[in-house]
């Protein structure tokens, strides 16, 4: 089979890139419209075309890939969003990105792209009166999809019978990686175009790689797997709790001391999800100095932790340039956790290397007629 190519819609600051080369398939292009994730993404991966603005592209007329993911705006189907859901200015771009892949495999006919992906937030489950994912459901299978029986989306399930062969799973990163990520839970969804084989891709178990050491090519030295902790703490051994503001408040007025403790966190306490617009604090002291803690924000290193990114993965962009804080600390919120999107792509990478019906491997006419396309493109 040739190489695994990919192609990334709503890039960011290039998780599924990254994940993508972590398991051997090549990432081809990008769409993001954002400066700094560009600058970031550019540096990394200086071969991938930056392709711009999902509104203005054209499925048929881009290089076609094996795989396209993206992870359109989350905004408007948010819990902490304004819930107008796919109807809503940012969250109604995840039709562009459906009208992309439709446009890729009729100029194709059919072979490409084979792998479909989508990321977003547990919200869509519910906004809209739990509608919103019906709509992505029948957007992606191209027919009416019906409610549950129960009325609510399970965390687990899929739509069979039709192409595309589709399943999806909410994830949480905090239990993806050793040490602990920050909390993050995120649906996933996986179209197979070619075959039945999303189950295997997002169900199957399988063994996850380390957290990167080295990005290698594609990045910076970052925190092994045995780091113990996403502190910054040098030999000293850090204690850390998620601090509940909201938790101080209440036992504040409540006048209870032992709510007032429990506002610092305990040691179960994941770290709260990293959002875009605000960075939540924690509390922080060392084993050896618990007198000498405090209450403070997470370094933009800790976040790339958090995320299972490389250490100084959003640091500088594609001429050297440091990146803003305010930015990257709004790239990562907005990021999808590396481990997630790699244990997905291993499972592409593994269910289209054993082939199928239509694993995208093109006829000797199909794949002249798609190279010349690509070089009239690029």
């Amino acid at each position: 089979m040739a190489e695994l190519r990919l192609g990334s819609l709503f890039d960011g600051i290039g998780v599924f890139p990254l994940a993508a080369v972590r398991c051997g398939v090549e990432p081809v292009w990008a769409s993001e419209i954002e400066k700094a994730p560009v600058s970031i993404t550019s540096r990394h991966f200086p071969h991938m075309a930056h392709l711009g603005d999902v509104t203005k592209l054209d499925g048929g007329a881009i290089p076609p890939v094996h795989v396209i993911t993206f992870g359109s705006p989350c905004q408007n189907l948010s819990q902490i969003g304004n819930r107008t859901g796919l109807a809503g200015e940012k969250s109604s771009l995840f039709f562009h990105a459906i009208r992309i892949i439709r446009e890729m495999r009729e100029a194709t006919n059919g072979l490409f792209p084979v792998i479909a992906v989508w990321e977003n937030v547990m919200g869509a489950f519910s906004s809209n009166d739990r509608m919103d994912f019906r709509a992505v459901l029948s957007a992606f299978t191209d027919t009416d999809v019906s409610m549950p029986a129960s009325g609510r989306w399970a965390g687990a399930g899929m739509v069979r019978g039709r192409t595309p062969d589709l399943c999806w799973r909410l994830m949480d990163a905090q239990h993806w990686a050793s040490p602990r990520l920050a909390r993050r839970q995120r649906i996933f969804l996986v179209a197979d175009f070619g075959g039945r084989r999303s189950h295997e891709i997002l169900f199957k178990p399988r063994t996850m790689q380390s957290l990167p050491a080295f990005g290698g090519d594609c990045g910076l030295p970052a925190a092994c797997g045995d780091r113990g902790s996403f502190i910054e703490a040098g030999r000293r051994v850090p204690v850390t709790r998620p601090f509940q503001c909201f938790r101080m408040r209440a036992s504040a007025k409540e006048r209870s001391s032992e709510a007032f403790r429990n506002s610092f966190g305990l040691p179960t306490d994941p770290f709260p999800t990293l959002l875009a617009s605000d960075v939540s604090p924690f509390a922080f002291w060392y084993a050896d100095d618990p007198a000498g803690g405090c209450i403070r924000f997470p370094t933009e290193t800790e976040c790339e932790r958090l995320m299972g990114l490389p250490e100084g993965w959003t640091k500088y962009g594609v001429n050297g340039e440091e990146i803003l804080s305010s930015h990257r600390y709004r790239a990562l919120g907005n990021a999808i956790a590396l481990p997630c999107a790699e244990y997905i792509m291993a499972g592409i990478a593994e269910a289209l290397a054993k082939g199928g019906a239509n694993d995208g491997t093109p006829s000797p006419p199909a794949l002249q007629t798609a190279k010349m396309r690509r070089r009239s493109i690029m």
